[in-house]
């Protein structure tokens, strides 16, 4: 067991990017290391921090693997293959918690902060 929690991020509703109800085709599958309250948990992503990975897929992308990465009081996604992108900021992410019905903003290469659900928080 790593104790980390697979987390699910999926395109929440954002009408003025075009989304007007959501999309469960696009999102992020992050390997985070939360406490017990579901909070990221720095120290162990220390620990931890070449399994917390990151997993992005789109309906008109291939999927971009990446890695969450750690620097301060910012978290952000980080892409080793420059066809991938650039690292995407997760906003004030270390101060949510990661649990099923919750939301948190991403921001896009574009620019563009995407609203994205929590639809699924397991150990593993």
């Amino acid at each position: 067991m790593l104790g980390l929690t697979r987390v699910i991020l999926r395109l929440g509703r954002n009408p003025e990017a075009g989304y007007p109800d959501g999309n469960d085709d696009y999102g992020y599958v992050i390997q985070a290391p939360l406490d017990a309250n579901g909070k990221l948990d720095a120290a162990l992503w220390r620990e931890k921090r070449e399994h917390c990975t990151v997993r992005r897929f789109h309906p008109h992308e291939t999927p971009a693997d990446g890695f969450l990465r750690h620097r301060g009081e910012h978290w952000y996604i980080w892409y080793d293959e420059a066809d991938e992108g650039p690292a995407e900021p997760l906003i004030k992410l270390g101060s949510h918690e990661l649990r099923p019905g919750e939301y948190v903003t991403v921001r896009e290469p574009d620019g563009d902060a995407l609203t994205f659900r929590i639809t699924e928080a397991t150990r593993i």
